[in-house]
């Protein structure tokens, strides 16, 4: 079951008080509705009823899909590394991948990537691969990109789109080259589960740092 609960919360524009609703938890197989509500950010997005801004409020969250075996935890890292850690035994041995974000944008990309049913280690490799192409083939400059995006997987290609402020480009990968890759040096990849790990851009960026010694 999910869980919510009431908070006081100052506008960021105006500096008046008002009530907004914040889920602590979310489970797609009880509330099937705001699963929607996650995957679109919109869980996150209140409406000052003084000022009439819209604004974004990210909070610790924790997403269970048991369809697709999956526990997610938004979080920076808030003091609740052992209460989750806790939960996490249990959870590996009914078959759930365990994630955590620190971002919205990371915690929308990821329902979307573990429903597709794709292995999020493939999709950061995929992610870096392509910004290094794109920035190679483009002569570009890293600055200039804006995001690096995980579109979908479709007859066993993945798609990634990198995006700057003016243009784009989208890259097809075979999944079954990253998959090639990621087995070949599993060691590089491997990951602690029950850490809850946080698997995105920095993750990835870090390995290949540490494997030419800039770590």
């Amino acid at each position: 079951m999910s869980k919510s609960r009431e908070l006081k919360y100052t506008c960021p524009y105006c500096g008046r008080e008002f009530d907004i609703t914040v889920y602590e938890s979310v489970n797609t197989e009880t509330d099937p509705d705001l699963r929607d509500a996650c995957l679109s950010g919109d869980i996150f997005r209140h409406s000052c009823p003084h000022c009439h801004t819209d604004f974004m409020v990210q909070y610790p969250l924790v997403y269970a899909d048991p369809k697709h075996k999956f526990v997610l935890w938004l979080s920076q890292g808030t003091g609740e590394e052992a209460a989750m850690r806790a939960s996490a035994r249990p959870l590996l041995k009914q078959g759930y991948r365990l994630r955590r974000c620190a971002t919205v944008r990371e915690f929308t990309e990821k329902i979307q990537i573990f429903e597709d049913g794709v292995s999020d280690i493939a999709v950061e490799l995929a992610k870096y691969d392509s910004f290094i192409e794109f920035i190679d083939s483009r002569n570009g400059n890293p600055q200039d990109v804006t995001s690096v995006e995980y579109q979908n997987v479709s007859d066993g290609v993945m798609k990634i789109n990198v995006r700057t402020d003016d243009k784009g480009l989208s890259f097809l990968i075979p999944l079954n080259l990253l998959e090639e890759e990621i087995r070949a040096e599993s060691d590089r990849f491997e990951i602690n589960e029950e850490d809850f790990p946080l698997i995105n851009s920095d993750w990835i960026i870090s390995l290949f740092m540490e494997s030419s010694g800039q770590a």
